[in-house]
Protein backbone atom coordinates (compact mmCIF):
# COMPACT_ATOMS: atom_id res chain seq x y z
CA UNK A 1 0.00 0.00 0.00
CA UNK A 2 1.47 3.43 -1.25
CA UNK A 3 0.84 6.33 1.08
CA UNK A 4 2.26 10.19 0.71
CA UNK A 5 3.62 10.29 3.96
CA UNK A 6 4.59 7.72 6.69
CA UNK A 7 5.26 9.13 10.12
CA UNK A 8 7.43 7.27 12.80
CA UNK A 9 6.17 8.22 16.00
CA UNK A 10 2.59 9.35 17.62
CA UNK A 11 3.72 11.47 20.41
CA UNK A 12 2.25 15.03 20.21
CA UNK A 13 5.20 15.55 17.06
CA UNK A 14 3.67 13.01 15.07
CA UNK A 15 0.33 13.37 15.57
CA UNK A 16 -0.15 17.02 14.47
CA UNK A 17 1.82 16.49 11.32
CA UNK A 18 -0.46 13.62 10.72
CA UNK A 19 -3.31 15.59 11.09
CA UNK A 20 -2.13 18.09 9.35
CA UNK A 21 -1.34 16.48 6.30
CA UNK A 22 -4.95 14.77 6.29
CA UNK A 23 -6.28 17.71 6.58
CA UNK A 24 -4.58 19.03 3.58
CA UNK A 25 -5.91 15.81 1.87
CA UNK A 26 -2.78 14.08 1.75
CA UNK A 27 -2.85 10.08 2.47
CA UNK A 28 -0.49 9.39 5.65
CA UNK A 29 0.03 6.66 8.30
CA UNK A 30 1.37 6.57 11.69
CA UNK A 31 3.78 3.60 12.59
CA UNK A 32 3.41 3.59 16.92
CA UNK A 33 6.40 0.96 18.85
CA UNK A 34 3.43 2.08 21.73
CA UNK A 35 0.50 0.68 22.40
CA UNK A 36 -0.92 4.33 22.66
CA UNK A 37 0.14 7.18 21.35
CA UNK A 38 1.39 10.18 22.95
CA UNK A 39 4.91 9.70 23.32
CA UNK A 40 7.15 10.75 26.75
CA UNK A 41 3.33 12.63 27.78
CA UNK A 42 1.54 9.72 29.72
CA UNK A 43 -1.94 9.75 31.65
CA UNK A 44 -2.76 6.72 33.88
CA UNK A 45 -5.76 6.23 34.57
CA UNK A 46 -6.44 5.14 37.83
CA UNK A 47 -8.83 2.27 39.43
CA UNK A 48 -11.12 5.23 41.10
CA UNK A 49 -11.62 7.44 38.17
CA UNK A 50 -8.82 9.67 39.26
CA UNK A 51 -5.64 10.11 36.36
CA UNK A 52 -1.91 10.79 37.09
CA UNK A 53 0.84 12.31 34.55
CA UNK A 54 3.68 9.91 34.84
CA UNK A 55 5.34 11.86 31.54
CA UNK A 56 5.28 16.06 30.39
CA UNK A 57 2.36 17.26 32.07
CA UNK A 58 2.84 21.41 32.31
CA UNK A 59 1.36 24.70 30.08
CA UNK A 60 1.94 27.75 30.26
CA UNK A 61 2.78 31.58 28.86
CA UNK A 62 3.25 31.77 25.37
CA UNK A 63 3.10 28.21 24.51
CA UNK A 64 0.57 29.50 22.04
CA UNK A 65 0.39 26.17 19.92
CA UNK A 66 -0.80 23.40 22.54
CA UNK A 67 -2.90 26.10 24.29
CA UNK A 68 -4.64 26.59 20.42
CA UNK A 69 -4.69 22.56 20.57
CA UNK A 70 -6.67 22.60 24.30
CA UNK A 71 -9.01 24.79 22.86
CA UNK A 72 -9.75 23.50 19.39
CA UNK A 73 -10.33 19.81 21.27
CA UNK A 74 -11.97 21.84 24.27
CA UNK A 75 -9.83 20.41 27.21
CA UNK A 76 -9.28 22.52 29.84
CA UNK A 77 -6.53 23.56 31.74
CA UNK A 78 -6.46 24.78 35.44
CA UNK A 79 -3.64 26.30 37.71
CA UNK A 80 -1.10 24.33 38.86
CA UNK A 81 -1.83 24.68 42.67
CA UNK A 82 0.38 26.85 44.52
CA UNK A 83 -1.14 28.77 47.11
CA UNK A 84 0.59 29.20 51.27
CA UNK A 85 3.81 28.71 51.57
CA UNK A 86 6.88 26.29 49.77
CA UNK A 87 9.01 24.54 51.90
CA UNK A 88 12.84 24.15 52.19
CA UNK A 89 15.06 21.59 53.46
CA UNK A 90 18.50 22.99 53.98
CA UNK A 91 21.05 21.62 56.36
CA UNK A 92 18.72 19.33 57.80
CA UNK A 93 16.39 21.92 58.80
CA UNK A 94 12.86 22.43 57.35
CA UNK A 95 11.85 25.68 56.51
CA UNK A 96 8.44 27.73 54.60
CA UNK A 97 8.52 30.44 53.09
CA UNK A 98 6.91 33.19 51.08
CA UNK A 99 7.26 33.78 47.15
CA UNK A 100 9.83 32.40 45.09
CA UNK A 101 13.09 33.49 46.78
CA UNK A 102 13.98 30.47 49.44
CA UNK A 103 15.22 31.90 53.03
CA UNK A 104 19.15 31.37 51.73
CA UNK A 105 22.38 32.89 53.52
CA UNK A 106 22.49 36.43 51.72
CA UNK A 107 25.86 36.05 50.13
CA UNK A 108 24.18 32.47 48.30
CA UNK A 109 21.39 34.61 47.82
CA UNK A 110 23.03 37.09 45.64
CA UNK A 111 25.03 35.24 44.15
CA UNK A 112 22.32 32.80 42.90
CA UNK A 113 20.48 35.83 41.74
CA UNK A 114 23.43 37.04 39.76
CA UNK A 115 24.06 34.20 37.60
CA UNK A 116 19.86 33.76 36.72
CA UNK A 117 20.04 37.26 35.80
CA UNK A 118 23.67 36.44 33.38
CA UNK A 119 22.09 33.18 32.36
CA UNK A 120 19.02 35.20 31.24
CA UNK A 121 21.41 38.20 29.61
CA UNK A 122 23.58 35.38 27.70
CA UNK A 123 20.82 33.52 26.24
CA UNK A 124 19.21 36.57 24.88
CA UNK A 125 22.05 37.14 22.39
CA UNK A 126 21.54 33.42 21.10
CA UNK A 127 20.12 32.20 17.35
CA UNK A 128 17.13 29.89 17.95
CA UNK A 129 17.15 29.13 14.54
CA UNK A 130 21.36 28.07 14.30
CA UNK A 131 22.44 28.57 17.49
CA UNK A 132 26.11 27.14 15.73
CA UNK A 133 25.66 30.81 14.06
CA UNK A 134 25.14 32.90 17.44
CA UNK A 135 27.90 35.37 18.71
CA UNK A 136 30.94 33.35 21.25
CA UNK A 137 29.30 30.28 20.05
CA UNK A 138 32.13 28.31 19.66
CA UNK A 139 33.37 29.12 23.47
CA UNK A 140 29.78 28.62 24.79
CA UNK A 141 29.62 25.00 23.17
CA UNK A 142 33.82 24.52 24.55
CA UNK A 143 32.32 24.82 28.00
CA UNK A 144 29.37 22.74 30.14
CA UNK A 145 26.92 24.50 32.16
CA UNK A 146 28.81 23.30 35.55
CA UNK A 147 32.19 25.10 34.70
CA UNK A 148 29.94 28.41 33.81
CA UNK A 149 28.27 27.88 37.36
CA UNK A 150 31.50 28.00 39.13
CA UNK A 151 32.85 30.77 36.99
CA UNK A 152 29.69 32.80 37.99
CA UNK A 153 29.28 31.63 41.40
CA UNK A 154 31.68 32.19 44.63
CA UNK A 155 29.15 30.57 46.67
CA UNK A 156 28.67 27.07 46.99
CA UNK A 157 25.53 27.08 48.48
CA UNK A 158 24.02 29.00 45.72
CA UNK A 159 25.85 26.32 42.92
CA UNK A 160 23.48 24.05 45.06
CA UNK A 161 20.80 25.16 44.57
CA UNK A 162 21.30 26.35 40.55
CA UNK A 163 21.89 22.98 40.29
CA UNK A 164 18.83 21.79 41.65
CA UNK A 165 16.93 24.37 39.13
CA UNK A 166 19.13 23.07 36.54
CA UNK A 167 18.86 19.48 36.74
CA UNK A 168 15.00 19.98 37.04
CA UNK A 169 15.25 21.81 33.64
CA UNK A 170 17.36 19.23 31.85
CA UNK A 171 17.21 15.94 33.53
CA UNK A 172 20.87 16.02 33.31
CA UNK A 173 24.09 17.08 35.50
CA UNK A 174 25.41 20.45 34.71
CA UNK A 175 28.88 18.90 33.66
CA UNK A 176 26.69 16.84 31.09
CA UNK A 177 25.13 19.86 29.34
CA UNK A 178 26.87 22.12 26.68
CA UNK A 179 26.46 26.02 28.39
CA UNK A 180 25.88 26.91 24.09
CA UNK A 181 22.73 24.51 24.96
CA UNK A 182 21.73 25.88 28.11
CA UNK A 183 21.82 29.14 26.54
CA UNK A 184 19.63 27.85 23.60
CA UNK A 185 16.97 26.09 25.95
CA UNK A 186 16.81 28.79 28.07
CA UNK A 187 15.76 31.40 25.03
CA UNK A 188 13.40 29.38 23.99
CA UNK A 189 11.44 29.10 26.65
CA UNK A 190 11.53 32.55 27.42
CA UNK A 191 14.35 32.52 29.97
CA UNK A 192 15.57 30.68 33.51
CA UNK A 193 12.81 32.09 35.69
CA UNK A 194 10.04 31.02 33.38
CA UNK A 195 11.68 27.52 32.88
CA UNK A 196 11.43 27.67 36.54
CA UNK A 197 8.37 29.08 37.62
CA UNK A 198 4.72 28.04 38.31
CA UNK A 199 3.00 31.42 38.41
CA UNK A 200 3.80 33.05 34.92
CA UNK A 201 6.13 30.13 34.33
CA UNK A 202 6.14 26.70 32.56
CA UNK A 203 4.23 24.98 35.28
CA UNK A 204 1.74 27.34 35.72
CA UNK A 205 -1.24 24.81 34.14
CA UNK A 206 -2.52 21.24 34.50
CA UNK A 207 -5.04 19.62 32.04
CA UNK A 208 -8.35 18.69 33.13
CA UNK A 209 -7.92 14.50 32.62
CA UNK A 210 -4.24 14.76 31.75
CA UNK A 211 -1.63 15.92 29.35
CA UNK A 212 -2.47 13.05 27.34
CA UNK A 213 -5.99 14.17 26.66
CA UNK A 214 -5.25 16.69 23.66
CA UNK A 215 -3.39 14.09 21.70
CA UNK A 216 -5.99 11.22 22.26
CA UNK A 217 -9.06 13.88 20.92
CA UNK A 218 -6.90 14.69 18.12
CA UNK A 219 -5.76 10.80 17.40
CA UNK A 220 -9.25 9.54 17.17
CA UNK A 221 -9.47 11.70 14.22
CA UNK A 222 -6.61 9.36 12.64
CA UNK A 223 -8.72 6.44 13.72
CA UNK A 224 -7.67 4.60 10.23
CA UNK A 225 -4.08 6.20 9.69
CA UNK A 226 -2.30 4.91 13.12
CA UNK A 227 -0.96 1.69 13.61
CA UNK A 228 -0.27 0.88 17.50
CA UNK A 229 2.32 -1.60 18.75
CA UNK A 230 4.40 -1.54 15.23
CA UNK A 231 8.42 -0.96 16.06
CA UNK A 232 9.38 0.94 12.60
CA UNK A 233 13.01 -1.32 12.11
CA UNK A 234 14.25 -0.08 9.08
CA UNK A 235 13.99 2.28 6.26
CA UNK A 236 15.06 1.55 2.59
CA UNK A 237 15.15 4.96 0.41
CA UNK A 238 15.11 5.25 -3.34
CA UNK A 239 15.18 8.17 -5.18
CA UNK A 240 10.92 7.99 -5.78
CA UNK A 241 10.49 7.31 -2.18
CA UNK A 242 11.18 4.91 0.91
CA UNK A 243 9.66 1.44 1.93
CA UNK A 244 8.99 1.64 5.97
CA UNK A 245 9.61 -1.75 7.67
CA UNK A 246 9.10 -3.74 10.80
CA UNK A 247 7.96 -6.87 11.62
CA UNK A 248 5.38 -8.12 10.30
CA UNK A 249 4.72 -4.82 7.88
CA UNK A 250 6.17 -3.22 4.97
CA UNK A 251 5.09 -0.05 3.80
CA UNK A 252 6.16 2.26 0.90
CA UNK A 253 5.89 6.34 1.23
CA UNK A 254 7.03 9.19 -0.62
CA UNK A 255 8.00 10.65 2.41
CA UNK A 256 8.92 9.69 5.61
CA UNK A 257 8.77 12.07 8.76
CA UNK A 258 10.87 11.02 11.94
CA UNK A 259 9.27 12.14 15.25
CA UNK A 260 10.67 10.38 17.41
CA UNK A 261 13.88 11.35 19.83
CA UNK A 262 17.61 11.68 17.74
CA UNK A 263 18.72 8.70 20.28
CA UNK A 264 15.66 6.44 19.28
CA UNK A 265 16.17 7.68 15.47
CA UNK A 266 19.50 6.35 15.77
CA UNK A 267 18.12 2.35 16.24
CA UNK A 268 16.55 2.34 13.20
CA UNK A 269 18.44 0.96 10.46
CA UNK A 270 18.62 2.84 6.74
CA UNK A 271 19.93 0.90 3.86
CA UNK A 272 21.27 4.34 2.70
CA UNK A 273 23.78 5.44 5.63
CA UNK A 274 22.67 8.49 6.79
CA UNK A 275 25.23 11.64 6.14
CA UNK A 276 28.13 10.94 8.82
CA UNK A 277 27.49 14.47 10.62
CA UNK A 278 23.99 13.66 10.93
CA UNK A 279 24.29 10.18 12.29
CA UNK A 280 27.21 11.85 14.69
CA UNK A 281 23.97 14.12 15.86
CA UNK A 282 21.95 11.07 16.86
CA UNK A 283 24.95 9.04 18.76
CA UNK A 284 25.47 12.40 20.44
CA UNK A 285 22.01 13.86 21.80
CA UNK A 286 21.27 12.01 24.72
CA UNK A 287 18.63 11.43 26.83
CA UNK A 288 18.04 13.27 30.31
CA UNK A 289 17.57 11.05 33.32
CA UNK A 290 14.12 11.07 35.30
CA UNK A 291 11.93 9.33 37.42
CA UNK A 292 8.84 10.68 38.67
CA UNK A 293 7.73 9.52 41.51
CA UNK A 294 3.88 9.38 43.34
CA UNK A 295 2.74 9.21 46.38
CA UNK A 296 -1.33 9.26 46.60
CA UNK A 297 -3.39 10.77 49.93
CA UNK A 298 -7.22 10.79 50.92
CA UNK A 299 -6.36 14.36 51.09
CA UNK A 300 -3.79 17.16 50.43
CA UNK A 301 -2.90 17.23 54.23
CA UNK A 302 0.12 19.73 53.73
CA UNK A 303 -3.10 22.17 52.09
CA UNK A 304 -4.35 21.89 55.60
CA UNK A 305 -0.62 23.35 57.13
CA UNK A 306 -0.72 26.29 54.38
CA UNK A 307 1.65 24.82 52.07
CA UNK A 308 1.18 24.51 48.63
CA UNK A 309 3.39 21.69 48.45
CA UNK A 310 6.26 23.13 46.13
CA UNK A 311 9.15 21.57 48.02
CA UNK A 312 12.91 21.70 47.12
CA UNK A 313 16.66 20.87 48.78
CA UNK A 314 20.21 20.77 47.32
CA UNK A 315 21.19 17.89 49.29
CA UNK A 316 18.66 14.55 48.44
CA UNK A 317 17.04 12.47 46.39
CA UNK A 318 14.43 13.91 45.51
CA UNK A 319 15.30 17.90 45.06
CA UNK A 320 12.21 18.88 44.00
CA UNK A 321 8.41 18.26 44.75
CA UNK A 322 5.29 19.87 43.05
CA UNK A 323 1.42 19.20 44.30
CA UNK A 324 0.06 17.22 41.74
CA UNK A 325 -3.49 17.04 43.24
CA UNK A 326 -6.85 16.78 40.82
CA UNK A 327 -8.73 20.46 39.90
CA UNK A 328 -11.16 19.22 42.34
CA UNK A 329 -8.97 18.41 45.29
CA UNK A 330 -10.76 14.79 45.58
CA UNK A 331 -6.71 13.47 46.55
CA UNK A 332 -3.98 15.02 47.54
CA UNK A 333 -1.38 14.21 45.01
CA UNK A 334 2.15 14.50 45.84
CA UNK A 335 4.83 14.24 42.83
CA UNK A 336 8.73 14.55 43.36
CA UNK A 337 11.79 14.25 40.46
CA UNK A 338 14.45 12.23 40.97
CA UNK A 339 16.72 13.41 38.18
CA UNK A 340 20.03 13.24 36.77
CA UNK A 341 22.98 11.12 38.68
CA UNK A 342 20.28 10.71 41.62
CA UNK A 343 18.41 8.55 38.54
CA UNK A 344 20.76 7.05 37.68
CA UNK A 345 21.73 5.43 41.17
CA UNK A 346 17.77 5.39 41.97
CA UNK A 347 17.37 2.82 39.34
CA UNK A 348 19.98 0.58 40.51
CA UNK A 349 17.44 0.03 44.13
CA UNK A 350 14.95 -2.46 44.21
CA UNK A 351 11.18 -1.48 43.68
CA UNK A 352 10.38 -1.60 47.27
CA UNK A 353 13.76 0.44 47.69
CA UNK A 354 12.46 2.91 45.48
CA UNK A 355 9.32 3.10 47.18
CA UNK A 356 10.62 3.81 50.67
CA UNK A 357 13.57 6.12 49.68
CA UNK A 358 10.62 8.40 47.86
CA UNK A 359 8.71 8.34 50.86
CA UNK A 360 11.73 8.92 53.62
CA UNK A 361 11.91 12.12 51.24
CA UNK A 362 8.77 13.51 51.07
CA UNK A 363 8.37 12.95 54.96
CA UNK A 364 11.48 14.85 55.35
CA UNK A 365 9.61 17.76 53.23
CA UNK A 366 6.49 17.83 54.81
CA UNK A 367 6.38 15.22 58.24
CA UNK A 368 4.91 12.07 58.81
CA UNK A 369 2.01 12.70 56.97
CA UNK A 370 3.40 11.76 54.54
CA UNK A 371 3.60 8.16 55.51
CA UNK A 372 0.06 7.52 55.59
CA UNK A 373 -0.30 7.31 51.76
CA UNK A 374 -2.61 4.84 50.00
CA UNK A 375 -0.26 4.22 46.88
CA UNK A 376 2.62 4.64 45.21
CA UNK A 377 3.80 5.03 41.62
CA UNK A 378 6.75 5.92 39.34
CA UNK A 379 7.94 6.30 35.98
CA UNK A 380 11.41 5.58 35.44
CA UNK A 381 12.01 6.94 31.60
CA UNK A 382 15.19 5.44 31.23
CA UNK A 383 13.54 2.33 31.57
CA UNK A 384 11.28 2.96 28.59
CA UNK A 385 11.77 1.04 25.81
CA UNK A 386 10.75 3.53 23.47
CA UNK A 387 12.25 6.88 24.90
CA UNK A 388 15.07 5.89 27.18
CA UNK A 389 15.12 8.73 29.01
CA UNK A 390 13.07 12.22 28.96
CA UNK A 391 12.43 15.04 29.25
CA UNK A 392 14.22 15.89 26.09
CA UNK A 393 17.08 15.25 24.18
CA UNK A 394 20.31 17.16 25.08
CA UNK A 395 23.44 18.88 23.52
CA UNK A 396 26.46 17.56 25.05
CA UNK A 397 29.81 20.39 24.58
CA UNK A 398 30.82 20.41 21.01
CA UNK A 399 27.74 19.14 19.24
CA UNK A 400 25.83 22.10 18.36
CA UNK A 401 28.82 24.00 16.96
CA UNK A 402 30.01 20.24 14.94
CA UNK A 403 26.88 18.86 13.82
CA UNK A 404 23.99 20.47 15.22
CA UNK A 405 22.98 21.78 12.24
CA UNK A 406 21.88 19.09 10.95
CA UNK A 407 18.93 18.39 13.71
CA UNK A 408 16.31 19.49 11.04
CA UNK A 409 18.38 19.00 7.60
CA UNK A 410 16.17 16.51 5.61
CA UNK A 411 17.88 13.62 4.70
CA UNK A 412 16.87 12.38 0.74
CA UNK A 413 12.85 12.19 1.49
CA UNK A 414 13.36 11.64 5.44
CA UNK A 415 12.08 14.68 7.42
CA UNK A 416 12.85 15.09 11.40
CA UNK A 417 10.12 16.17 13.88
CA UNK A 418 9.73 15.68 17.66
CA UNK A 419 10.18 18.67 20.85
CA UNK A 420 14.08 18.58 20.00
CA UNK A 421 13.79 19.97 16.82
CA UNK A 422 11.59 22.73 18.04
CA UNK A 423 13.40 26.59 18.02
CA UNK A 424 10.40 27.91 20.68
CA UNK A 425 10.23 25.96 23.76
CA UNK A 426 12.30 23.14 22.77
CA UNK A 427 12.17 20.22 25.05
CA UNK A 428 8.21 21.00 25.79
CA UNK A 429 4.60 19.75 24.56
CA UNK A 430 4.29 22.98 22.90
CA UNK A 431 8.08 22.30 21.04
CA UNK A 432 6.66 19.42 19.84
CA UNK A 433 3.38 20.27 18.86
CA UNK A 434 5.59 23.40 16.62
CA UNK A 435 7.76 20.68 15.19
CA UNK A 436 5.08 18.71 13.58
CA UNK A 437 3.16 21.93 12.15
CA UNK A 438 6.79 22.96 10.83
CA UNK A 439 7.26 19.50 9.33
CA UNK A 440 3.94 19.37 7.86
CA UNK A 441 3.83 22.94 6.21
CA UNK A 442 7.98 21.93 5.49
CA UNK A 443 6.31 18.93 3.11
CA UNK A 444 3.59 20.34 1.43
CA UNK A 445 5.57 21.73 -1.55
CA UNK A 446 7.34 18.76 -2.23
CA UNK A 447 4.10 16.77 -2.22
Amino acid sequence: MNFDVIIIGAGYAGVTAALNLKRAGKKVLVLEARDRVGGRVYTKYLNDGNYVDLGGQWIGPTQDRIYALAKEFEVETFKTYDEGKSTLLYKDKVKAYKGLIPPLPVYALLSLDAAIKKINKLSKGIDLHAPWQSQNAKQYDSMTLQSWMESQMGSKVARSFFQVAAEAIFAAHPSEVSLLHALFYTKSGTDFDCLMNIKKGAQEERFVGGAQEVVNRMAALLADEIQLNSPVKRINQDSEGDDVIGEGFNYRARKVIVAVPPAMAARIEFNQPLPPNRDQLMQRMFMGSVVKCYAIYDKSFWRDKGLNGLCTTNNGLISVTFDNSPKDGSKGMLMGFVLANQAKAFMELTTSEREKAVINSFASFLGPDARNYEQYLEQAWAEEEWSRGCFAGIMPPGAWTSVGKTLREPVGNIHWAGTETSEIWNGYIDGAVRSGERVAKELMPLL
